[in-house]
């Protein structure tokens, strides 16, 4: 049965971008990149509000021998999937595999993830804080970065109160931790 995942990269205070937008911090290394290739393998739809799906479209260019071998293998993952890109202000999407809907329905979206032979990653935390709070998400999963931004954009959303179990957890060479949530 597949599931539906948040995943998100973001600082030890929370946050997924600075005041200023900026996420360079998050930026990962070959070792936590690889591990990410392998748990992104299973997905088979991506869902993305537009600035994501804006930031994630290059991953349909990146490829061939002046590219690292794990960063030509994330393209490959993601190419493979399908994607969802909810959005009002967008006029097309411009990667294939890849359909626009203008409003999300939390009722549709866990539809589909009970519908789907490969789990569903969601991919942005405004879109996220939307179907966290509609109670649909199944897994968080989350890259902790060592460094405090002191404000920004938050990986989760105040007011939403979830029971979860941790059923995964690693430390990497960079100081960055994986844990792995799944609600009760």
């Amino acid at each position: 049965m597949a599931r539906l995942q948040y995943t998100t990269i973001c600082s030890l205070d929370g946050y997924i971008a600075d005041a200023d937008g900026a996420f360079d911090w998050a930026e990962p290394d070959p070792e936590v990149h690889a591990f990410v290739n392998d748990l992104e393998r299973p997905v088979g739809t991506y869902l993305y509000g537009r600035r994501t799906y804006e930031t994630m479209a290059v991953w349909q260019t990146i490829g061939g021998p002046e590219h690292p071998a794990v960063e030509n293998d994330y393209a490959e993952v993601w190419r493979a999937a399908d994607k969802v890109v909810y959005s009002t202000t967008l006029d097309d999407v411009s990667t294939p595999r890849t359909r626009l809907e203008r409003s999300v329905d939390p009722a549709a979206v866990r539809q589909l993830t009970d519908q789907a032979p490969r789990d569903v990653g969601i991919g942005g935390a405004t879109l996220a804080v939307t179907l966290l709070r509609a109670g649909v998400v199944d897994d968080l999963r989350q890259f902790l970065h060592p460094v405090v931004v002191g404000g920004g954009t938050r990986a989760l959303p105040d007011g939403v109160r979830l029971d979860l179990e941790l059923v995964e957890e690693r430390r990497f060479a960079s100081g960055v931790v994986y844990l792995h949530h799944r609600r009760r």
